[in-house]
């Protein structure tokens, strides 16, 4: 009696992670700073900014005490303009007591197209904040396609898309040239064909602290901070600058951190008249949010705010 033993002669299947992740993960999905929002990932200030006081809120690089009650009705403020405008609101859980600036949850990753690169923070009173990310991104079905590791440092406030095609990467005090290899890679095997490098300048520590996409090819920066190369670049894609000169605006009350809740479309931080005349000219809505109290924290709108998913840009 023969036996016909077929072994392991199976195909596998074909589909990219792409096409099946809807059905295995959810809609997870960022490749813009400006595409329709539809769902953030942030963090609200808990105990571990009740002990920031003026004897020690620059060993946390606070630039003042903070009032915790008023950051947090601050912070829910933002929330709940998100949910008016249609955006789930997820919270980061199970965060360490001891992390003061675990509200700022931009820096902790960068989402894509495919799930979420988590970054290695470059400060070391930092590093573990990853991990309630990552725990929380897993709990909600976000892939994780990538966690900064070995030496690298990535932050992922130094990192902001362009278009699908295009992402600029800034290297400075909060992403290193390791860190920044790793995210260029995993950028490059989900289609990133242009990778825009810059310095991040010692005055500032993020991109968004001199630049930020306003709408379709419109970028709002601080002049001083862009290098030519740089501008030079965006300009080369089509990206029509927007020059903000007024530097207490920008460097005290943080008027480039905001975010676009669509094109053309922005919430930004109270406080900024000359930049928001600036941008009303340029036909952007303009949304005043109060952000003093967590700005005493170096951070504002754009830093509290991780992209979980934005709809693709037509």
């Amino acid at each position: 009696m023969s036996v016909d033993v077929q072994g392991e002669r199976w195909h596998p299947s074909e589909k990219t992670f792409a096409e099946e992740m809807p059905e295995y993960w959810g809609h997870w999905y960022c490749d813009s700073e400006i595409a329709p929002l539809k769902a953030v990932l942030i963090h609200r200030p808990g105990d571990e900014i009740n002990g920031i006081h003026k004897n020690n809120y620059s060993n946390y690089r606070f630039r003042a005490p903070i009032q915790p009650e008023r950051a947090r009705k601050q912070q829910d403020a933002l929330a709940e303009i998100y949910r008016d405008h249609g955006i789930d609101v997820h919270y980061v859980q199970n965060q360490r007591a001891d992390k003061p600036n675990a509200m700022y949850v931009r820096d902790l990753l960068f989402m894509t197209p495919e799930g979420a690169i988590v970054g290695r923070p470059g400060n070391p009173f930092r590093r573990g904040e990853e991990r309630a990310v990552a725990q929380t991104l897993t709990d909600l079905g976000v892939p994780i396609i990538s966690t900064v590791n070995g030496d690298g440092i990535f932050e992922g406030a130094c990192a902001m898309w362009i278009d699908r095609e295009t992402v600029l990467i800034g290297t400075g005090s909060r992403a290193n040239e390791s860190g920044v290899r790793q995210v260029e890679f995993e950028l490059r095997n989900l289609g990133v064909t242009n990778i825009i490098r810059t310095q991040i300048p010692y005055g500032s520590i993020h991109l968004d602290g001199y630049m930020n996409m306003v709408d379709r090819n419109k970028m709002v920066i601080f002049p001083w901070h862009v290098t030519y190369d740089c501008a030079k670049q965006l300009m080369e894609r089509g990206i029509h600058l927007i020059e903000a000169t007024n530097i207490k605006e920008i460097k005290h009350t943080m008027a480039l951190n905001f975010v676009a809740l669509e094109p053309g479309k922005i919430i930004i931080p109270a406080g900024n008249p000359d930049t928001t005349a600036l941008l009303e000219q340029e036909g952007i809505d303009v949304i005043a949010i109060e952000m003093d109290e967590i700005m005493n924290g170096w951070g504002a709108n754009h830093c509290m705010t991780a992209f979980l998913r934005r709809e693709p840009l037509m």
